[in-house]
């Protein structure tokens, strides 16, 4: 019996030798998915972003109307991931109106861009006066994010005054209009 369990013990110890890795080192593989994203978002105070403004009657005949003041309670916000497709491929943020205020020119200019990471983009620091066209607002936008909410992304300064090529157009109304702002690829 004794020959038996000393066989079985060196039968037990080779089958072992074999079953040990014979390198030092091991590895696999992980598989990264980072999916595409365009979002863009308006901020305003405490949820707010709708807003109205009265120019002013003068007061002295022969007098024009009075400007508004400027709104700057908007922010505008966008994450983005863009695709694979071209070293070169960006995006940019396109404005534009629903429809004009006749005799009024509504402008938009885009504050500095804060908080956030990456390819933010670049203003176009003159701003906008509103069409029914798309126009651009922030171009060469890549793979970024603005961080959310108010003091994040880019501030908006709207402004409006009357055309004086067109003051007689002016009506007595109280017109809204919708401004579009959309995350494009170039």
């Amino acid at each position: 019996m004794r020959k038996l369990s000393l066989l079985v013990s060196i039968l037990g110890l080779s089958i072992g030798a074999y079953a040990q890795d014979v390198n030092n080192y091991d590895s696999h593989t992980i598989q990264v998915t980072i999916p595409e994203v365009a979002l863009l978002d308006i901020e305003g105070p405490s949820g707010v972003k709708n807003f109205g403004v009265t120019f002013t009657a003068p007061t002295e005949a022969g007098n024009a109307l009075g400007n508004p003041s400027n709104n700057t309670d908007l922010w505008l916000n966008w994450s983005s991931i863009i695709t694979e497709t071209g070293a070169d491929q960006t995006r940019a943020i396109k404005v534009k109106l629903n429809a004009t205020v006749p005799g009024v020119d509504i402008k938009v200019v885009p504050g500095t861009i804060t908080g956030g990471q990456g390819t933010k983009g670049t203003i176009v620091s003159a701003g906008v006066t509103l069409t029914t066209t798309d126009q651009d607002l922030v171009t060469a936008i890549g793979s970024c994010y603005t961080e959310s909410g108010t003091s994040k992304g880019s501030n908006l300064t709207y402004s409006f005054t009357p055309i004086a090529a067109s003051y007689g157009l002016l009506v007595t109304s109280t017109p809204t209009v919708t401004v579009t702002y959309t995350l494009t690829d170039n």
